[in-house]
């Protein structure tokens, strides 16, 4: 059986969703990308988190300057 829940429900905990942040980490193999004080959707009981798509493109291009840059280490903030 499938379980249903509402867009502001936790699909993983069932959890109530929160606006909050969260921080972005990627690992370039060459270096290593952390966004913090990213906007996101966080589960208030197990602290899963979503980003939305527009926040997401914005992370994308901060991605792609540090791999055009090849960083070693990249720290920024989303804000």
């Amino acid at each position: 059986m499938t379980r249903k829940y509402l867009p502001s429900q936790c699909p993983l905990c069932g959890g109530t969703k929160k606006e909050g942040t969260t921080t972005f980490t990627v690992d370039l193999d060459f270096g290593v990308v952390v966004v913090r004080s990213v906007p996101a959707l966080v589960c208030a009981m197990c602290g899963a988190d979503w980003i939305q798509d527009d926040v997401a493109s914005r992370l994308e291009t901060i991605v792609n300057e540090a791999k055009t840059k090849r960083l070693q280490v990249e720290v920024t903030t989303l804000g």
